[in-house]
């Protein structure tokens, strides 16, 4: 298999989040097996420097960024990149990047790690609810509503940038990495074929992988233990679903590991209702996090938007721990009812109580052994590896 110089490109949000942590693992599983990454690495802390003409920029850099097409071509000239690989352009590196790799006639993939190719928000999710009025209606009501961090200007930002760069074409020429089916799916059922803004044949899937690196036999689980909630305390992952499905399960201990901007609402929730089986935990650190996984009896994921592709049940498999998880987007597609874990209606805690309950009832060590095999045949890094080189193979030969 031949080694590849490849660039990656990633636009960093200013708070951390798991594209950041896809990125890196990539980078490392490439740079393991003898190719040559660099990188072009930006971040959206950016916006918060400069002076007041700079900042006045911003809205038109983030649709073509000058700096960064300058800088791509420079790199992708002086390496002998053979093919780019972006995860993310919002907001300072922008979709010039791409222009550059179209100047230099190298190829280029993005992966897509949230829906933002069709939402100027990237989730689906607005006012606590599945939303897809953009795909029905126009980007015009995402800028109504404001859904891009609530702000108008930033709003108009995103669907502007989505307006512009597919009326010139520029995503038809760009080959797209997808998540999962349900994704792709979703891209290509949500846009006019006629209007050709991608190109059916240029999206591949993979899915992410994690290197569950400390990894251990499956554990034998005490009666006693808890389920365990991993993730930002926000509307956008059901914390209150889930709370409130414990408030109904007394008997059962839920550990709440993360913050996030409803934290300090659902630990008053909490004490108010003189709930003591649940615990915060606040962030945690690698470590602390992976004991708390291995010694979970299941992780309960409650999100309420399709979720691009849920890391922390992969996090989990790779640990041997079954997950309860709503019906709904990519979540679904990961458990299989009564194998890897339970499902349950996605907004529901009365339904989330119930399969607690029900899931106590079942063969524990079954579902943790099949759990890890999930993880063994479908996510591990040297399966991802070979997809992804695969991608870079068929894409390359095309491009010949």
């Amino acid at each position: 298999m031949e080694n590849y110089r490849i660039l990656q490109i990633h636009n960093f949000y200013q708070i951390p989040g798991g594209e950041d942590v896809v990125v890196r693992n990539e980078k490392k599983l490439l740079e393991e097996h003898g190719h040559v990454v660099r990188t072009y690495y930006r971040s959206n802390s950016e916006l918060n420097e400069g002076g007041r003409f700079k900042k006045f920029l911003i809205p038109f850099t983030a649709i073509f960024s000058l700096k960064t097409y300058r800088e791509v071509k420079k790199i992708i000239e002086q390496e002998n990149i053979d093919i780019v690989h972006v995860h993310n352009t919002l907001m300072m590196i922008s979709p010039a990047v791409f222009y550059a790799a179209f100047h230099c006639k190298v190829p280029v993939i993005q992966t897509l790690h949230n829906f933002r190719m069709l939402c100027p928000a990237g989730s689906f999710f607005r006012d606590n609810v599945i939303c897809e009025e953009c795909v029905n209606h126009g980007m015009r009501c995402a800028v109504r509503h404001k859904c891009y961090r609530n702000s108008k200007l930033q709003t108009i930002v995103s669907a502007g940038i989505l307006k512009l760069h597919r009326m010139l074409g520029t995503y038809y020429r760009v080959n797209f990495i997808c998540l999962t089916e349900f994704n792709k799916e979703k891209l290509l059922g949500s846009l006019n074929p006629a209007k050709q803004i991608v190109n059916p044949q240029r999206i591949y899937i993979k899915p992410n992988f994690t290197f569950a690196e400390g990894i251990r036999p499956v554990h034998e689980q005490a009666a006693d233990e808890y389920f365990l909630f991993a993730g930002r305390i926000e509307a956008l992952k059901g914390i209150d679903v889930a709370i409130r499905a414990f408030e109904k399960l007394p008997e059962e201990k839920l550990f709440i590991a993360g913050s996030g901007p409803l934290e300090e609402e659902m630990r008053r929730y909490v004490k108010e209702h003189h709930m003591k089986n649940i615990t915060f935990l606040g962030y945690l650190q690698k470590e602390e996090m992976r004991d708390k996984f291995y010694h979970a009896k299941a992780v309960i994921m409650t999100s309420q938007c399709y979720e691009a592709f849920a890391m922390t049940i992969a996090e989990a498999y790779s640990y041997g721990v079954p997950v309860i998880a709503g019906r709904v987007g990519n979540m679904e597609g990961m458990v299989k009812e009564g194998v890897t874990g339970m499902k349950f209606t996605y907004d529901s805690a009365e339904d989330l109580a119930v399969k607690v309950r029900q899931f106590n009832q079942m063969e524990l060590a079954a579902l943790k052994q099949n759990a890890r095999d999930f993880y063994e045949r479908r996510l591990r890094p040297e399966d991802n590896y070979r997809k992804l080189v695969g991608i870079y193979e068929s894409i390359l030969q095309e491009n010949a």
